[in-house]
């Protein structure tokens, strides 16, 4: 994602959350009592959505250590998240003055539910965080060969090792990875968040990842942010993992190929796998492992079977409403968790490993993912 588009979003949330506690402060206000507390807690909290938002620009200009930008970027959406409860629940509270009495009461109860619900969720989401799955996928492939039938890939993504994801968990995750015995293993990108970061113990665990047809990988954004391109692909090699970077390799299953090529993380709204055609390998089945998912409608025209992605965190706080999924990554890609297919290929798209912003996950809980490939 482009550096504005990543940046818009904190942009809405900081400017929403200004409005909300303007809102909050007149209501309190309006009370003429404790105005000096009231307009203090004001200040402080504009300071701390401020201080929030200038934590996210730090994927950039990196003046703030990255301890501090970690949690001040979470205090600042915590608090904004408490800024919607506290807002529907005054709503709810004043508005039940023009409702009959056990109407009312039923209101204020409301109110109070609706205020200590972030809490609740943000408590319920950091419990979920850490509770990794793994998540097995038959994924069909036209004219798959039949040496190829039945073929397990297990992929690990957006790992983001921070204060929020440690290296105790990180092993976790790579052992329940070796423990499904795939037989090619994959890493889509995103191995930390900022610069300060332990990229090195995270390489260090994940060369513990075993596969009978070795480790291969692709760089994702959070790898740009960082400037750490060149390093991960040059240690990679050093411990056994190919991060592919516009580049293949052709790997043989009995008298099979599978043709497994990879790219450096795709910008939105620019050209997507430019040159990418040229890495397609006839009479094999051909994988493209792309960090962001939106390339898959043009690695299927550039004639790949199956694109593996991550990037999305499978929206991360995730709700079910009307039957249908409530997601930020939503507003940037139809592609936001598991298989899609398009044209006879597919694509799948790991909700990862590692959280950012929030040290939290709700309805999205984080996957090792098992790709079973399928005839058709």
């Amino acid at each position: 994602m482009s550096e504005r588009v990543h940046l818009f979003p904190s942009l809405f949330i900081f400017l929403f959350s200004l409005g909300l506690q303007f809102q909050i402060a007149r209501w309190l206000l309006a009370r003429k009592s404790g105005r000096t507390l009231i307009l203090g807690g004001f200040a402080a909290g504009t300071l701390l959505l401020a201080f929030g938002y200038l934590c996210e620009f730090q994927r950039f200009l990196f003046l703030i250590p990255g301890l501090a930008t970690t949690w001040g970027q979470f205090a600042s959406f915590f608090w904004s998240a408490c800024l919607v409860g506290i807002f529907l629940g005054m709503l709810a509270w004043h508005g039940a003055g023009v409702f009959r009495p056990e109407r009312r009461d039923f209101l204020r109860s409301a109110g109070l539910a609706l205020g200590a619900a972030p809490l609740a969720a943000v408590g319920f989401g950091i419990l979920e965080r850490d509770q990794f799955q793994v998540r097995e996928v038959d994924v069909p492939i036209a004219r798959l060969p039949k040496d190829l039938h039945g073929l397990r890939v297990v992929q690990i993504s957006d790992i983001h090792l921070s204060p929020f994801l440690s290296e105790r968990e990180l092993a976790r995750v790579v052992d329940l990875a070796n423990s499904v015995r795939a037989r090619l293993a994959l890493v889509t990108g995103d191995l930390i968040t900022r610069r300060g970061d332990p990229l090195d113990a995270c390489l260090r665990q994940l060369a513990r990842l075993r596969a009978e047809a070795g480790v291969l990988g692709c760089l994702g954004n959070h790898e740009i942010y960082t400037g750490t391109e060149a390093y991960v692909a040059s240690e990679g090699q050093r411990i056994g993992i190919d991060f592919l970077r516009h580049d293949s390799r052709t790997l043989r299953f009995g008298n099979a190929s599978l043709n497994v090529a990879g790219v450096d993380y795709q910008r939105f709204h620019r050209p997507y796998l430019v040159g990418a055609g040229q890495l397609v390998a006839p009479d094999a089945v051909n994988i493209l492992l792309s960090h962001n998912p939106d390339v898959f409608p043009v690695a299927a025209t550039q004639g790949y079977d199956l694109t593996i992605a991550g990037h999305t965190h499978g929206g991360q706080v995730n709700f079910e409403l009307l039957h249908d999924n409530v997601n930020v990554a939503r507003f940037f890609t139809p592609y936001v968790r598991g298989l899609y297919r398009q044209a006879g290929s597919s694509v799948y798209v790991s909700s990862g490993v590692g959280t950012i912003g929030l040290p939290v996950r709700v309805g999205a809980q984080p996957e090792i993912s098992v790709l079973r490939l399928c005839a058709i």
